[in-house]
Parts: C-alpha cells; sequence; structure tokens
C-alpha cells in the first residue's frame, strides 16, 4: 500500500469534475486495509471510501483520505443447482455480470452494464429491469474501521429495501465492503417484466431467450438510454424513483392519466422519476455545462468542464421544478461531497 498526497480525482468519478484529495491510498487486499488504520498519523483524519466513482459528486476538494478498493479477484462454488460467486470488492460490476453470462450463471443479466464496482452494489442496492441486488446476494465480508476486524454480514443483515441498506443508515461510515458472495443458479427462468425487454426480444424474433439474449437485450437498451460515462460525464440515474402511497398515488392518476408507475411493497406505487421530469420539461435541456441527457431526463450529464456546484444546482431546479407540478420529492441516488 501507498500513501499519495494531493491526488486529482478528475479521472476516478464518472461525472469527470475536478476534485483532489489530500491524501489517497490504493487498496488491494483487507491487509492493506489493516495496515492503513493502524497508522496513527491517519486515524483522525477524514476518511472517504472510493470504488468506481459511478455513484459520486464531487462539490470540493476533500481535506482527508480517499481510500481507493481495488481489491480483485472473482471465484465460484458450485452446490448442485446453485452457483455462489465470489468477487473482490474492487472488481467492475458489468464484468463481474460478464463472467456470470459467460459461464452461463443466471441472475444477473437484468443488470447488465450497471456502472460501477462490486464492493459498492450491496451498499445502493443496485437494481434494474426488474432485478434488485438483494434477488441474488448471499453474503458480504466488510472491514470494521473502528476495530479493524473483519465481520461477514448476511442478507437478513443488510437490511435491503429500495435503493438501500444498512450500509447507507445505522452502519454508514463504520464498515468497509471487502468482498461479496452472490446465490446465482444454473437454472435459467429470464426475468422480463420490463415491458422494454419483451419487445426489444420480440424484434429480435427471440422466443425462448437464454442468459446472453436477456443480457444483449438489457444492454442495448441501457446504450440506447443512458450515454457512456468514458464520453461524457455522468452518474447513471441521478433520482430516485419515488415510492408514495396508494392513496397519493390515486389522486396523482386523476389529474395524471398517463403517469408511468411501478408495484412496490403493499400499499405503497413506485413512480417513474425520469417520466416527472421530463413531464416538467426538463428532458434534453442544456444549461451551460451541464443538463439531462437526450434520451434520459433521469440523467443529467457534465457536457463539458461543468462542475460539481454546477450539476448540484441544476439538480435543485429539477427538484424544485417536480415539486411544483406533482407535490413529489425527488431524493438524491448520487452521493454529494
Amino acid at each position: 500500500m501507498t500513501l499519495k498526497e494531493n491526488v486529482s480525482l478528475k479521472e476516478l468519478n464518472t461525472f469527470g469534475v475536478p476534485a483532489k484529495a489530500r491524501y489517497f491510498a490504493d487498496i488491494n487486499s483487507e491487509q492493506d486495509l489493516s495496515e492503513l488504520f493502524a497508522d496513527e498519523k491517519l486515524r483522525q483524519v477524514p476518511k472517504l471510501i472510493l470504488g468506481g466513482g459511478s455513484n459520486m459528486l464531487f462539490t470540493q476538494d476533500f481535506d482527508g483520505l480517499v481510500i481507493h478498493m481495488n481489491i480483485q479477484g472473482i471465484r465460484n462454488r458450485v452446490d448442485g443447482d446453485e452457483v455462489y460467486v465470489t468477487a473482490g470488492g474492487g472488481e467492475v460490476w458489468s464484468e463481474l455480470v460478464n463472467y456470470a453470462v459467460d459461464n452461463e450463471f443466471a441472475g444477473m443479466e437484468n443488470m447488465s452494464l450497471i456502472p460501477g464496482s462490486v464492493g459498492a452494489s450491496p451498499v445502493q442496492n443496485i437494481g434494474a429491469y426488474g432485478v434488485e441486488l438483494m434477488d441474488i446476494f448471499h453474503s458480504c465480508r466488510a472491514f470494521e474501521i473502528s476495530g479493524g476486524t473483519i465481520r461477514t454480514f448476511t442478507k437478513e443483515e443488510c437490511k435491503f429495501s429500495y435503493r438501500d441498506s444498512v450500509f447507507k443508515s445505522a452502519y454508514k461510515g463504520h464498515y468497509i465492503i471487502t468482498e461479496v458472495t452472490f446465490k446465482l443458479s444454473k437454472s435459467f427462468s429470464p426475468n422480463i417484466s420490463y415491458g422494454a425487454i419483451q419487445q426489444e426480444l420480440e424484434k429480435r424474433n427471440i422466443l425462448n431467450p437464454k442468459i446472453k439474449d436477456i443480457s444483449s437485450v438489457v444492454s442495448h437498451i441501457r446504450v440506447s438510454k443512458l450515454p457512456d460515462p468514458k464520453t461524457i460525464g455522468n452518474a447513471g440515474s441521478f433520482f430516485k424513483n419515488p415510492v408514495i402511497p396508494v392513496g397519493k398515488f390515486v389522486q396523482l392518476q386523476s389529474n395524471f392519466p398517463d403517469i408511468v408507475y411501478y408495484p412496490a411493497s403493499e400499499g405503497f406505487i413506485k413512480l417513474a422519476a425520469g417520466w416527472l421530469i421530463e413531464q416538467c420539461g426538463w428532458k434534453g435541456k442544456v444549461s451551460g455545462n451541464t443538463g439531462t441527457w437526450k434520451n434520459q431526463a433521469l440523467v443529467i450529464v457534465n457536457h463539458g468542464e461543468a462542475t460539481g456546484n454546477e450539476i448540484y444546482y441544476f439538480s435543485e431546479l429539477i427538484i424544485l421544478s417536480v415539486k411544483n407540478r406533482f407535490d413529489i420529492t425527488l431524493e438524491r441516488e448520487v452521493n454529494i461531497l
């Protein structure tokens, strides 16, 4: 492990906004973490865990230690029809999905091309096209910052909910996830509950889709709707889809019959944040160096030299606009620093 000072974070966040870290450490093993937190010089220094930087908006420099998780490695264990796939926290999520798809391990294919790292996936309970991480999660190993010990968390202990987990609430800032184990299957039953998947399969004349077919279709849909962070800065979906009580939804639907929604937990309905934003006239709008993506209003992009503050202010205007029209307060999915 090497400790660096005054490191640029511009290439380490998918928005591509300028920011610097006072201290920076690349972590390649759990032992690296133990050594890092045993360093007395750094004990009182503020710390920030950074994976792929795909869920972070820097609005300022970080006057502390950025811990860049880079633990690699993927392995699997087959138990009958079940397959347990374990990946290091620094692995790229999309590469792990490709690994599962190539080996015909079912369960991850609907989450193809989600940006970010494996270690960040349980924190956010990432999901896409009808599947959430909690559907395939088995356990994870995590480094306890205060004591320096390693703890294994079960699915139940993670307390997953929509885009949330115990790592974002009660244990926020207490643990660093070093590896995650997923429970996949050798049997495949395609999840095509999202209409866009079914439509694309029909276009391709695929009647009995395989794992690779679903992954390919989902990847195609994502590419058609979402910009590649390598070509234009963004963090994917900037806002969460709001979940509201059925009673409030009924009122909204009476005023907006075309409102887009999905089933949620009992007594609640999930609204499509992108639809709400688009109805307020934001889709494809450009303001200075930032704006929303031309094909998906849910995505805020950096058109060039946008600062984090410029992007944050733009998101504030969107939140206010949606609140005024629908009486819905959007919540950012992206972490703000």
